[in-house]
């Protein structure tokens, strides 16, 4: 196998002794190589123009131009592909190797010349010549493939977003700041109503950035806008992420995130947080703020046997706010590489007179903090609003509505295990949307039949008192009651008929919610006026409010609603 020198050089010898240079050139030769000639300087640094030759020998001391300065004029016109010049000097080795390497030189040569030792060091220029030749190689491909992934990047981040931007976090109540350490963050922030008017909020921050992170944001963004639209909660929501993400990632990757649903019509707020830094619920009536602390660990890192989805329920009323980060903003240091903290972000948080500012005054108070992010910055702040009215499709439809179910009935009866594991208004919901009639009124049958069916579960089989939500500390006792007590149900049921009926012009929809509860003084729930601004006994108030044909039977054992709808013209 030849060496890479046997190929040889071209070489100029830059020499204005003539008899030195013929010497040079004759035992250049001989050892392979191309040999360029010039005589002073200039006609080096003319020669290597026209030329450009692969190293040079040069005299120092010549006319016209010495050779200190052809040097420099070489390494200027060679720019970053290295070109070896071996200095010839007669004057001592010290004194040549300083004035050599201010000139760019990169070895010397002691007159008189030796053959061997000047083929030795065209040898090794020659291989540093290569190395960075091979060096410069290597870095233009990289620059190459970086360009392909980063064009990747940009399109697969330009389809991510008509993604994760599908939902509604144009909203009014909803105010928003992401501020991306990479191409593709690796925060991810959504928003989107259910179908009854409730909101669904998700904020998760995954290890990394890049591509990687993006291969777990593209399903969780697919699994939370499906199963809002479908009218899931969160409890089935978190399983299917996490169960997706824990099948998807590798095992050094995983998801915090915080999840949410605001309830305006139920004045609540529902929350799961795994790994996320503290969130805040501030209070407008008296000026509190409550902490929302992580109770879980990250999505994607426990089997689904393990994952725990339980959530925490909290009271919110209008003009009640809700702000949530990412630990980018806790992690955002100083140039003397002290984190920002959540001492400083409770200083601002204490400070704060007008919620609405929130964001602003956290971004104010980094920049003044001059630091500089590691992480991806990103807040969430929400208010809570009871919607006009509910005008939000479950999903879209591409049928012509020429073919739909008009004339049927169905009844289930729902039992203790199935309550406890499993949500069936997702599942009726979508049978009921068969009939085209009723999709316009989607929103509103899903609310109904959502209310109906929590005060079924909640008052007439577990037997929870609607009094206990009559104040914040009450609310969240009455939801810690409900998980106890549905945990160790063991009797009772739900029962739920459906009749689509057609009629002259159009159809009617008539929906019977029946549980095994004691019931409850109905005359005297009647005779209440419709009230939306009290925690306690909202939910029959929802449902007088959205559907006019509505009455209670059986000792309040039984509700019954109607939906009227007019044929296609």
């Amino acid at each position: 196998m030849n060496s890479p020198q046997a190929e040889g050089l071209r070489i100029l010898i830059a020499e204005d002794n003539t008899p030195d240079r013929l010497l040079l050139s004759s035992i250049v030769q001989r050892q392979g190589h191309t040999v360029l000639l010039a005589s002073n300087g200039a006609e080096a640094v003319e020669v290597f123009r026209q030329q450009r030759p692969q190293l040079v020998l040069m005299d120092g001391l010549m006319p016209v131009m010495d050779g200190f300065e052809a040097a420099r004029h070489i390494k200027a016109l060679a720019g970053e592909v290295l070109v070896p010049i071996i200095f010839l000097t007669s004057l001592n080795q010290a004194d040549a190797l300083a004035r050599t390497l201010e000139a760019g030189g990169d070895d010397v040569l002691l007159k008189p010349y030796e053959p061997m030792l000047l083929a030795a060091k065209i040898t090794v220029m020659d291989r540093l010549r290569r190395l960075q030749e091979t060096v410069l190689q290597q870095r233009d491909l990289i620059a190459q493939h970086n360009g392909y992934l980063l064009n990747e990047q940009r399109v697969a981040k330009a389809v991510f977003d008509r993604v994760a931007h599908s939902g509604c976090l144009s909203a009014p109540n909803i105010h928003y700041r992401q501020s991306p350490y990479a191409l593709f963050n690796g925060d991810l922030l959504l928003a989107a109503h259910t179908p009854s008017g409730d909101t669904h909020v998700l904020l998760a921050d995954f290890t990394g950035h890049g591509l990687p992170a993006a291969i777990g944001a593209m399903p969780l963004a697919e699994v939370f806008y499906s199963m809002t639209a479908k009218g899931y909660g969160l409890g089935e929501m978190l399983r299917e992420m996490n169960t997706k993400l824990k099948r998807i990632l590798p095992v050094d990757m995983f998801c915090c995130a915080t999840l949410v649903c605001v309830s305006a019509l139920r004045r609540s707020l529902e929350l799961w947080s795994g790994g996320m830094p503290d969130g805040y619920l501030l209070t407008a009536a008296t000026g509190q703020r409550t902490t929302l602390s992580s109770q879980q660990v990250p999505l994607g890192m426990l089997k689904a046997t393990a994952f725990d989805h339980s959530t925490q329920v909290f009271a919110m009323m209008p003009g009640d706010h809700l702000f949530l980060l990412t630990d980018g903003v806790t992690e955002t240091c100083s140039v003397d590489e002290q984190m920002f903290g959540d001492e400083r972000l409770q200083v601002v948080l204490d400070a704060n007179c007008d919620p609405q500012h929130l964001i602003e005054e956290v971004e104010q108070a980094l920049h003044g903090f001059r630091g500089h992010t590691r992480d991806d910055v990103s807040m969430v702040l929400m208010t809570s609003q009871v919607p006009q009215r509910l005008a939000i499709p479950t999903m879209q439809y591409t049928d012509s509505g020429l073919c739909s179910p008009l004339d049927w009935s169905a009844s289930f009866e729902f039992r203790a295990a199935t309550l406890q594991q499993f949500n069936p208004l997702p599942h009726l919901l979508h049978l009921l949307m068969e009939v085209h009639g009723l999709r316009s009124q989607g929103a509103q049958i899903h609310a109904v039949l959502s209310e109906l069916y929590s005060n079924a579960l909640e008052h007439g089989v577990l037997g929870l008192d609607s009094r206990l939500k009559r104040n914040t500390k009450g609310f969240a006792r009455y939801y810690q009651l409900r998980n106890q007590r549905l945990l160790a149900l063991q009797n009772g049921f739900v029962r739920i008929a459906i009749h689509v009926i057609p009629e002259q012009g159009g159809g009617r929809l008539i929906l019977h919610v029946e549980d095994s509860g004691p019931g409850f003084d109905v005359a005297k729930m009647l005779s209440r006026p419709l009230d939306l601004d009290r925690l306690s006994g909202r939910g029959l108030s929802v449902v007088r409010q959205l559907c006019p044909l509505a009455q209670w039977s059986n000792e309040g054992r039984r509700a019954s609603v109607e939906f009227l709808w007019k044929a296609l013209a």
